[in-house]
């Protein structure tokens, strides 16, 4: 048996709470949007924009920090002290719920089906059957990088592989996460995959699930030098990373090349067209779920 505790604070202190609660002993903590499901709910992406926390926008006005805990005879009192040390007055309204012990394991297998992106293409965790074994299956489980498939961007850019891919094909996956695009076009015959990420863990991901998938990916970091050209280049990333990386991505493109860039909201799509325009055109090739994919190739000669 565990305890759920919600407490409502503000953005200014949801950090600093969700900090105290662990130090007094919490097993998880979680922050979420006090006023989700209303028609106040702020929608939030994530997406960095270079201040020191990363964060474009802040924690929501009116936060819900959640936190699970083992049952202690002094639980309120540890919670008391946590709200102390995170410099809040007075302690919030308490909510406490006890949760029942369950198999978190299969609970989480649970919630993970296999995704078909079309006739071509599945993406199957491993403790499931294939649903179409004739077609090519990803062997893929939710992890520490980004990339299973469910995400509308993740989606878009396998469908534009499928539909692109035809053979023999040099790529670049830039920003891989998973490898989930690079083990894809692996699968769909492209001839060798280069995947860079800034992220030590995704790196390992990819590998690993590059492994699980019986395909060869080669791996670097984003520090390391990139001098090579590709046939395709993919970017699954968010709107200003790839805005600032236009002249790395397009200059990596082969003459006749083709680019797919996601991880872009509709209403910004313009914003990244305009900043690769001098580079390269790029246009919507397709949208879901308010994200859309941007496409184009390269004609010319480059120097």
């Amino acid at each position: 048996m565990w305890v759920s505790v919600a407490l409502e604070t503000d953005a200014a202190h949801a950090d600093a709470l969700s900090d105290a609660l662990m130090a007094a002993g919490a097993i998880s903590v979680s922050v979420e949007d006090a006023l989700a499901g209303t028609d106040l709910e702020t929608p939030q992406f994530g997406e960095p924009d270079g201040s020191p926390d990363g964060h474009a926008t802040p924690l929501w006005s009116e936060s819900r920090v959640v936190a699970l805990f083992d049952p202690s005879d002094d639980l309120i009192g540890r919670i008391a002290a946590a709200t102390v040390a995170a410099g809040i007055d007075d302690l919030p309204g308490i909510e406490l719920e006890e949760v029942a012990e369950q198999d978190w394991v299969r609970l989480t297998q649970s919630q993970f089906d296999p995704i078909r992106v079309n006739d071509r293409l599945w993406i199957v965790p491993s403790w499931h059957a294939a649903p179409d074994p004739g077609a090519i299956n990803l062997i893929l489980d939710p992890g520490l990088a980004f990339g299973t498939g469910s995400h509308p961007t993740t989606f878009l850019c396998l469908q534009w592989l499928t539909e692109t891919l035809h053979g023999g094909e040099t790529l670049l996956d830039y920003g891989c996460g998973s490898g989930i695009l690079g083990i894809a076009a692996a699968k769909l015959g492209a001839a060798s995959v280069l995947g860079v990420d800034i992220d030590d863990n995704a790196l390992t991901a990819a590998r690993d699930n590059a492994a699980n998938n019986a395909v060869t990916l080669e791996l670097r970091h984003s520090r390391e030098a990139l001098e090579e050209r590709f046939d395709i280049v993919v970017a699954n990333i968010l709107t200003n990373p790839l805005c600032v990386l236009a002249p790395l991505l397009v200059g990596r493109l082969a003459p006749g090349g083709r680019i797919a860039l996601s991880g872009v909201l509709a209403a910004q799509a313009e914003l990244v067209i305009a900043a690769y325009a001098p580079l390269i055109a790029l246009r919507v090739g397709a949208e879901r779920d308010g994200w859309v994919r941007l496409e184009g190739q390269q004609w010319g000669q480059q120097c």
